[in-house]
């Protein structure tokens, strides 16, 4: 009980530094600011691209702002986490003008060889992949499997997923991520045709 005192104590220390961090500065502070200026541009440019209805009530919106930069932007989870990422007059990529698929945003179900991307979406219990920010963090940072099972190619790991990469992100931006996350429309696992969800809400081939 203590540790989850502990953690539940820095992180809302975490959450409220990053408030102060990112709420606009009064006339009274440095006009020449560029990092609150930077930071504030994050924020505007989050809310501009989310591609779907954003739930504020009982978050950080400067934080679900952050998150969203960070998500739709430089951190390009659309592109895996949302199958198929473009609806089918919306491609960037045939030379359309981007329409995420938002029916789908971030429900998974791409296939990646053997592995499928997971449901990110807040359809457990109100908590992105029904995981807690402590759980939330350990995946970011050291790729930790949850849903791992005996007989899956590899170690418990995340396969697929570059958190070799995204966990040099700080803190702060992965609580934003976490926070975007919850104010996301949950939705049901989108899992290919010939795939079944499992118990966890993953996407599997049915056994043979």
């Amino acid at each position: 009980m203590k540790g989850i005192l502990t953690l539940s104590g820095l992180m809302f220390t975490a959450v409220l530094a990053g408030a102060l961090l990112l709420v606009p500065r009064g006339q009274t502070q440095n006009p020449n600011d560029e990092h609150g200026d930077h930071d504030r541009d994050r924020v505007r440019i989050g809310f501009e691209i989310a591609p779907v209805h954003l739930e504020l009530d009982g978050k950080n919106r400067e934080l679900v702002g952050l998150g969203s930069y960070l998500v739709n932007s430089i951190g390009g989870c659309n592109e895996c986490h949302t199958n198929p990422s473009y609806t089918s007059t919306g491609n960037p990529y045939n030379g359309q003008p981007a329409q995420v698929n938002v029916a789908g945003y971030l429900a998974g179900g791409a296939a990646f060889g053997p592995f499928y991307s997971r449901d990110i979406t807040p359809y457990k219990n109100g908590l992105p992949a029904g995981r807690t920010l402590e759980e939330f963090l350990q995946v970011m940072k050291t790729g930790k499997d949850f849903d791992y099972q005996a007989g899956q190619p590899g170690p418990p790991l995340l396969q697929v997923m570059p958190w070799p990469d995204y966990r040099y992100m700080t803190d702060l931006e992965l609580l934003a991520i976490y926070e975007y996350l919850r104010s996301i429309p949950p939705l049901a696992p989108n899992c290919p045709a010939g795939t079944v969800v499992t118990s966890t809400g993953e996407c599997e081939l049915p056994p043979s």
